[in-house]
């Protein structure tokens, strides 16, 4: 019987440092029901910790919401209000990992997101790209691809009165790099 890591190629544990320069925290919403509005945050850190079961690892992020990012300059400002993610009152959302499991060849991470001071579980779908020597001499990169979808409304996005013309659903979409620390 093969164990998690052997499923991995090059699996190793460790602490790894995500990379903020090689990393992209985007989101996907529905304007009014026909098309794509799509942004990204510009400003993601945190910390992965791989064991030697894949299945313990341990995963925290926080994401700067001041960094919203949607191309347009006049409706990232209105995102950033209280309309939205009340940047001021909430200038960060945070994932904590609670439990990694495996469900037909995909990693499914659970975890607490934290977004406007409210905290639900949601989970990630994830794909594993791989364990890499680093650029540097010696050193050595993991990389991560994962999404999930949540609804604004949980988390107290209203979205004022533009709320109507934007779906409460939102897909999240996450591709990570991190190096060992």
């Amino acid at each position: 019987m093969t164990s998690h890591a052997d499923r991995i190629p090059a699996y190793q544990t460790g602490t790894w440092t995500i990379d903020p320069v090689h990393s992209d925290v985007s989101f996907v919403v529905r304007h009014l029901g026909v098309t794509r509005v799509r942004g990204t945050f510009d400003h993601v850190e945190g910390t992965i910790v791989t064991h030697e079961d894949p299945l313990q690892s341990e995963v925290t992020a926080v994401i700067q919401t001041t960094s919203v990012n949607t191309r347009n300059d006049m409706r990232d400002d209105h995102v950033r209000t209280a309309d939205f993610l009340d940047v001021e009152t909430h200038p960060e959302m945070t994932f904590k990992s609670t439990g990694i499991r495996e469900k037909d060849d995909v990693y499914l991470i659970d975890g607490d997101l934290t977004l406007r001071g409210v905290t639900r579980p949601v989970t990630l779908e994830t794909e594993v790209g791989g364990f890499a020597p680093g650029q540097q001499e010696g050193s050595m990169v993991v990389g991560f691809s994962a999404s999930t979808e949540i609804s604004r409304s949980d988390y107290g996005v209203t979205g004022g009165a533009a709320g109507a013309a934007v779906s409460d659903k939102i897909k999240i979409t996450l591709d990570i790099e991190a190096g060992r620390s």
